[in-house]
């Protein structure tokens, strides 16, 4: 049986290895593959809600994962976000290294500039890790 001594090398040896398990940079998040369709109610304000709680991507110090629910909020102008593209968008973010507060505004960003919203808000709410909750809420209104 390992002693508290013989564990605690054992970690000092893990920390010592390169544990980011074929870490991806923000280059391989893939905005290319999103898709819209036109709005046929353009003007008439109808709040859109999409939700996953598959949203996963890597701590870009440890490349330990960070799994989330994802919440897409937004009342469409002229187009609307075609669903399967962003399941392809939202699946490229895995292995990436991106800090969790980075990942929601940068969610934000690509679907802003993807569909130009009347407003759109970006929740992601991450699951407990080291006994620390984190969420983050990225917002964005047309002037």
């Amino acid at each position: 049986m390992a002693t508290i001594q013989d564990l605690q090398e054992q970690y000092k040896a893990l920390n010592e290895l390169d544990n980011t398990f074929g870490m991806e940079s923000e280059g391989k998040i893939n905005a290319g593959c999103l898709i819209v369709f036109d709005y046929e109610y353009a003007g008439q304000e109808a709040e859109v809600t999409i939700d996953t709680d598959e949203f996963t991507a890597v701590c870009p110090w440890t490349g330990l994962p960070d799994f989330g629910t994802l919440v897409i909020s937004y009342v469409p102008d002229k187009t609307c976000i075609e669903l399967k593209s962003l399941k392809y968008y939202l699946l490229s973010y895995t292995n990436v290294g991106i800090v969790q507060e980075h990942a929601a505004n940068r969610v934000l960003n690509d679907l802003v500039a993807l569909c130009r919203p009347v407003r759109m808000e970006i929740t992601l709410d991450y699951k407990i890790r080291g006994g620390l909750h984190t969420v983050v809420t990225a917002r964005y209104a047309r002037e």
